[in-house]
């Protein structure tokens, strides 16, 4: 015998995953029986999960934070850097948003 399993989710999540699932092969129902099969294989989630840090420099000491600083000034002397608006373009293009 057979259960159903039905999920609500966001209509943009649904599309994208959709796409995602048919560009490598198979649909949306089979990867999520792919993930609940890997779940009971490794007795949990079958991927890291945790909490992001809000402060990724938080872990940094005072003169690891003052070396990347350094760093930044010498890129940004040699012209490597980007546009504020070329990176959030960029993102927006790489992650749909």
């Amino acid at each position: 015998m057979a259960s159903t399993i039905q999920v609500r989710v966001d209509d943009d999540l649904k599309t994208k995953s959709d796409a995602l699932f048919k560009d490598l092969g198979t649909d949306t129902t089979t990867a999520i029986r792919m993930f609940l099969t890997q779940a009971l294989a490794v007795n949990g989630f079958p991927f890291e999960i945790k909490r992001a840090n809000a402060n990724p420099y938080e872990a940094l000491t005072e003169h690891e934070i003052l070396d990347k600083l350094e760093e930044s000034r010498e890129h940004a002397a040699q012209g490597m850097y980007k546009d504020a608006a070329e990176v959030s373009r960029d993102m927006r293009a790489k992650y749909g948003l």
